[in-house]
């Protein structure tokens, strides 16, 4: 029983970090994130990428952050993101799990060859 509220809570988190990366916006900001990893971008930069007003930037950031996919820190007086590796890696894992180990739909060379 514990281990399927485990896993209940596990697929919700998975399902609400999704649901952030969810708009054309956030997902875009999740690649410029990639792209300039580990360093990350300060917030200027990703505005100038994505052209969009600071209040809604902000918004976005700030779904990304609650989610855990994106990591700020402060230096000076500039905000800095960067992608949160860790957890795209939790739900990559997360969903390659059962397509690679049950059924073999997809196999593990694939899906590492994918990332190359």
């Amino acid at each position: 029983m514990a281990s399927n509220r485990k896993n209940f809570e596990q697929r919700a988190k998975f399902a609400d970090m999704f649901s952030a990366m969810g708009t054309e916006p956030r997902l875009r900001i999740m690649q410029l994130l990639l792209s300039a990893h580990p360093d990350g971008l300060v917030v200027g930069e990703l505005q100038s990428e994505l052209d969009i007003p600071n209040s809604t930037l902000s918004h976005h950031l700030d779904k990304l952050r609650n989610e855990d996919l994106v990591l700020v820190r402060r230096e000076s007086t500039f905000l800095r993101y960067s992608a949160n590796t860790a957890a795209l890696q939790e739900i990559l894992q997360f969903l390659y799990a059962e397509c690679c180990t049950r059924n073999k739909a997809v196999a593990s060379r694939d899906v590492i060859q994918i990332c190359k």
